[in-house]
């Protein structure tokens, strides 16, 4: 049974609602009894990681809105439990809960790199920028111990794949002996996202992965390395974190960041009754502040899913964050995220396995 919404150290979500395709719903009732007997003295919940045996690793999009056509997530849900993670509702598909199970039930595609070696092999495959971690972080916690993300590196290195990494941990920092001769051949972009500089805000919002300072460090450390960075300021919160735009962008420039991209906080499904439990628990003074601006981004809704708006969101407050961005990325010379000079024309597809090995 769900227990009453409260804080976990370490985690996002306050509570572990069903999902949205769940037909029995659970409701706690405090009726007395009991009552020292709180959640808050469960014990803490605890990092579950299954191994899933994918059937395909590469997916394909074509929305108008999203700057790559294929992306690849070794991960499903997120030890990061950023509680604004608009990839929470895909927990549901799971018949998990975007809440609590997000980031602690764990799916990890362990036959990834066999998987995306099939599919490059295959015939008439046309080679595109594949995005690493465009829904879950491909370097969160969990990648310390199963190196998947790092296996598709291998596999993309060896057939001079290109690709682009999104990611909020300086844990791709571990990576730099695949990353760098990469991108000496123009075959990799890292964007590393960095949406506020306050660490005490950024240990409630995205409470396990790397602090603020930490992954600016990692644009440094990447930069210096040859490998091209770029800056996500995502999501940008009203009343909440949108203060932070601009030192953001000035510190990522002057740790060698090339370019810039935002998107605003998006509320679809479930997320946006987690995002509000999240607010009046660790932002109660200006909870309703915060999500009348939200709303007044979404023509009147907590989430509008316009593929036109739902980046940048809409109205006199988008606007003005649009202004502020570009302003900020004329001051410092950033390019546009989507501008992606990855080459593809050194693909190599991969052998397909055979019992005669390498002798031919």
């Amino acid at each position: 049974m769900n227990g009453f919404p409260h804080a976990h150290k370490g985690r996002g979500a306050a509570s572990n609602p069903e999902g949205r395709f769940e037909s029995i719903r659970h409701h706690a009732e405090d009726d007395g009894w009991q009552s020292l007997l709180l959640d808050e003295d469960a014990p803490r919940p605890r990092t579950e990681v299954t191994d899933e045996r994918a059937k395909s690793v590469i997916t394909r999009n074509d929305s108008p809105d999203i700057a790559f056509d294929q992306a690849l997530n070794p991960y499903r849900g997120c030890e990061h439990g950023c509680i604004y993670c608009f990839a929470r509702p895909s927990h549901s598909y799971l018949n998990l809960s975007p809440g609590l199970d997000f980031e602690t039930k764990i799916r990890a595609k362990g036959n990834l790199a066999e998987v995306l070696r099939a599919e490059l092999a295959k015939p008439g495959y046309v080679p595109k920028p594949i995005n690493i971690g465009s829904n879950t972080d491909p370097y969160q916690p969990i990648e310390k111990q199963w190196r998947l993300t790092r296996a598709a590196l291998e596999v993309l290195a060896e057939c001079k794949h290109p690709c682009t990494i999104v990611t909020k941990n300086a844990l791709v920092e571990r990576d730099l002996d695949i990353l760098a001769p990469m991108a000496r051949d123009k075959l990799v972009q890292v964007f590393v996202s960095v949406n506020s500089l306050d660490n005490h805000l950024a240990a409630k919002l995205e409470p396990r992965a790397s602090a603020p300072h930490r992954r600016i460090k990692a644009i440094r450390t990447l930069t210096d390395a040859g490998v091209p960075v770029g800056v996500l300021v995502a999501p940008i919160i009203p009343a909440l974190n949108d203060k932070d735009m601009e030192a953001v962008l000035e510190r990522a420039a002057d740790a060698g960041a090339r370019s810039a991209g935002y998107t605003t906080l998006r509320l679809p499904w479930e997320l946006k009754a987690l995002f509000r439990e999240w607010l009046a628990l660790h932002a109660p003074q200006r909870a309703e502040h915060v999500m009348s601006l939200v709303q007044q981004m979404n023509g009147g809704r907590d989430y509008d899913s316009d593929f036109r708006t739902r980046m940048h969101g809409q109205g006199v407050f988008a606007d003005l964050l649009r202004k502020r961005f570009e302003v900020a990325c004329r001051r410092h010379g950033f390019a546009r995220a989507r501008e992606s000079r990855l080459d593809t024309s050194h693909f190599v597809p991969p052998r397909k396995p055979s019992p005669q090995g390498e002798l031919f």
